[in-house]
């Protein structure tokens, strides 16, 4: 990290970081449909399964199968309208001070005696 004239410095510290980047949208709706896509395609396998499990007549495992392609379009959905925010859970403490300002570069060499 380059050295800021005028800049203070901690000892010890990890430089702050101002943002984190996120995914493109493209990318984001992409990875959402696979989601859905994979649900659903779990949700017709257990609805599948329970009619052969029902056809071979066993009796405990079709109510499972049944339930769990009741419950699997929530989940999927949910898991589709997810948006993909990429956060660290690193977050800015605001200052007593109030919020700091970037000045010009005149001020700064006003203020700093510089030409």
């Amino acid at each position: 990290m380059a050295k800021v004239p005028g800049a203070s410095s901690h000892k010890g510290e990890a430089p702050i970081r101002i943002t984190t980047a996120q995914t493109s949208r493209n990318a984001d709706i992409a990875a959402r449909q696979k989601r859905y896509i994979l649900s659903m395609s779990i949700r017709s396998a257990c609805f599948i399964g329970a009619v052969i499990a029902g056809l071979t007549h066993i009796t405990w495992l079709w109510p499972i199968l049944i339930g769990c392609a009741i419950v699997l379009p929530y989940i999927a959905v949910v898991a589709a309208n997810a948006a993909n925010t990429k956060g660290d859970g690193f977050s800015l403490l605001d200052s007593p001070y109030g919020r700091p300002e970037l000045r010009g570069g005149r001020e700064w060499r006003e203020e700093h005696g510089k030409q």
